[in-house]
């Protein structure tokens, strides 16, 4: 089974990298019979379709990286000793999920979740293979142009009271507290993305997960951005039917954001 796909540039590449960690889907042969199968037909903790958002990015210059997996067998956005991106109390899913975001069991029963054994097995089949290769992304872009941005993209449901009581924003930009990337690009992203009609948070709830935070290296010219969005922006308000009408508006924001960044990166950088 292929961990990712990867879509190249259309055009003169550009010194950004799109990743795409939690709209997979699938399940290894192995262990999908392991999962409740009520829960399996709609995945509800999965980022659907968000990486429909950018398929502008080719025509950029973007790379894209999408992983192929569900979030529920490896979590590519947590720590990968599990260790908590937070510490106010909202529930927090570790790389080896156990529940879905509601506290739902998500295997048939008990002795079927991974132990430790399995737990490693996992990070090392399927979670070190994909920051293993957003590294050499990174690595690749860097070496062609002497910086790079790394934009992980997500979206999350309208309204998950096990994190936060208030519905969510449409946009959260996260850069656990501004360490991941340079100030200039942090302020060319918010500034576009504020300039719509979208209401906009800046690392509140989320900071950030552990991929923007593991790769962003300001210092050695490695910057990275998260953008987490509500996804009825982009979904109908069951949140599980694509919208193309909605898509549309958010695509056109994402889109100037971009070019954006890219005048930016070749200006200020």
């Amino acid at each position: 089974m292929k961990l990712y796909k990867i879509t190249k540039p259309t055009t003169t590449p550009v010194p950004i990298i799109i990743s795409v960690p939690h709209a997979g889907t699938k399940f290894p042969k192995t262990i999908k019979k392991h999962y409740n199968k009520r829960l399996q037909k709609h995945l509800d903790d999965t980022d659907w379709f968000v990486h429909k958002l950018y398929d502008f990015a080719p025509s950029l210059g973007i790379t894209l990286i999408k992983a192929n997996l569900s979030r529920w067998v490896i979590d590519l956005n947590r720590d990968p000793e599990s260790v908590p991106l937070y510490n106010d109390n909202r529930l927090i899913t570790s790389n080896t999920p156990t529940t879905d975001f509601f506290g739902n069991k998500i295997y048939k029963s008990q002795d079927l979740e991974p132990n430790e054994d399995e737990k490693n097995r996992r990070l090392k089949e399927y979670y070190w293979p994909y920051y293993n290769k957003v590294e050499a992304l990174i690595t690749a872009r860097k070496k062609q142009f002497g910086h790079v941005l790394l934009w992980d993209a997500h979206s999350i449901r309208h309204k998950v009271s096990t994190i936060q009581k208030e519905p969510f924003p449409d946009m959260i930009l996260g850069n656990n507290d501004t360490k991941t990337a340079n100030s200039v690009l942090i302020d060319a992203a918010l500034s576009q993305l504020k300039s719509s009609n979208f209401n906009v948070n800046h690392n509140t709830p989320f900071k950030g997960g552990h991929i923007t935070r593991y790769f962003g290296n300001p210092n050695n010219n490695i910057h990275t951005l998260q953008l987490e969005m509500n996804k009825i922006l982009y979904m109908d308000d069951n949140e599980i039917t694509y919208n193309r009408e909605r898509a549309s508006k958010v695509q056109v924001v994402l889109e100037t954001t971009f070019k954006n960044l890219i005048k930016t990166m070749q200006s200020a950088l």
